[in-house]
């Protein structure tokens, strides 16, 4: 194990250093146990700051930076320091890149490609529509061989994660908080197929035990996009802030995809302000692949199910067409609420549909 380590852990739990003190820490003392270990006069000689110096001096105090890590190592979390070869090259470009990056996951039979990634990101209350063009675009990045990256939110979030993983391929959830918490709550079944698929990741910045707060958001927004060759926004409100992960993107140099909607639907709005900003309009993952020269086969494979009953074929050919709310579905099938509320129960355990939250509902 790399002895500077616990130290970057260490520093990751200083609420008061970010990337960019740290890396005037990291550049003047040579190394993360070096600064960690400095005295109160170097710190403040380098413009740390008196009132900073004193309750980084308090806080080293009373933290063994081998606990931190051994309590990772508890957590089933693996925490990769900027000057690790496994830390992601993309990421590792922008000018305020974590210095430390704590990840979750069920290691699996092939690493996940963090050098073919593209980040999906939209609205939270997203529509029919959006629903539908989120899962064929995150489908087909995966399908492809792309590594589709979000922020495991509700609505196109939890839509390109669970279509990317749905494909065959891998995913990466980067949170605002730390990784042992699942937020949103409602997308526990998700974190888990997430850690657990040995195709998917959950990663922060944020130290164990650190809660979501909105504040948190547009920085984890940057690390979105910072893993990502370009960022993709398929429906979102004209302030979504799925506009600062693409404004995050075309600051870092990365390629900003949008996909056009309904102008009667307040979530196009987003992706037309980008379009008219310059974005790329696209309608396939087969536009984005060839924007950014990649190549690859983005056509998901059919899939065959068993004999169903007359009301789960109604049901699963009403979701063929694209995910639903159970209001939707009950208005499109003519099923009472309790009939088809029994009939997706049953969809769900044969594997066929899944609830992917607030009531939406989509095949697998």
């Amino acid at each position: 194990m790399d002895a500077d380590l616990p130290f970057f852990v260490g520093f990751s739990e200083f609420p008061g250093i970010g990337p960019m003190r740290f890396r005037l820490l990291y550049e003047y003392f040579g190394s993360a146990m070096a600064a960690w270990k400095a005295s109160a006069m170097e710190l403040t000689h380098i413009g740390l700051g008196s009132t900073l110096t004193e309750e980084f001096h308090a806080f080293r105090s009373t933290t063994d930076p081998e606990k931190s890590l051994d309590n990772l190592t508890r957590h089933h979390v693996a925490a990769v320091a900027i000057t690790d070869i496994r830390y992601p090259k993309l990421l590792k470009q922008i000018t305020d890149a974590p210095f430390v990056l704590y990840v979750k996951g069920k290691r699996g039979e092939t690493p996940i490609n963090l050098s073919r990634t593209v980040g999906v990101v939209g609205a939270r209350k997203v529509s029919g529509y959006g629903a539908e063009v989120t899962e064929r675009i995150a489908g087909g990045l995966a399908q492809s061989g792309c590594t589709v990256v979000s922020g495991m939110a509700y609505g196109v979030d939890a839509i390109a994660h669970a279509s990317a993983l749905d494909a065959g391929g891998s995913t990466v959830a980067v949170l605002g908080c730390g990784v042992d918490i699942i937020a949103p709550a409602g997308n526990s079944r998700l974190y888990r197929d997430i850690i657990e698929s040995g195709r998917g990741a959950v990663v922060s910045e944020m130290p164990l035990g650190f809660r979501p707060s909105r504040g948190l958001f547009p920085a984890r927004n940057r690390i979105i996009s910072g893993l990502s060759l370009g960022i993709v926004v398929t429906e979102g409100a004209q302030d979504s802030g799925s506009l600062i992960t693409a404004r995050y993107a075309a600051e870092q140099g990365r390629e900003v995809f949008a996909v056009p909607g309904a102008i009667t639907n307040p979530n196009s709005r987003g992706p037309a302000k980008l379009i008219k900003n310059g974005a790329t309009l696209i309608e396939s993952a087969a536009d984005i692949l060839s924007e950014i020269g990649l190549s690859g086969n983005t056509e998901k494979p059919e899939k065959t199910h068993p004999t169903l009953s007359n009301g789960e074929q109604c049901i699963y050919n009403y979701l063929s067409n694209g995910r639903g709310h159970i209001d939707d579905i009950i208005r499109g099938t003519g099923l009472t609420a309790p009939e088809a509320a029994g009939i997706l129960t049953v969809l769900e355990i044969k594997g066929l549909v899944k609830d992917y939250g607030e009531k939406l509902f989509g095949l697998v």
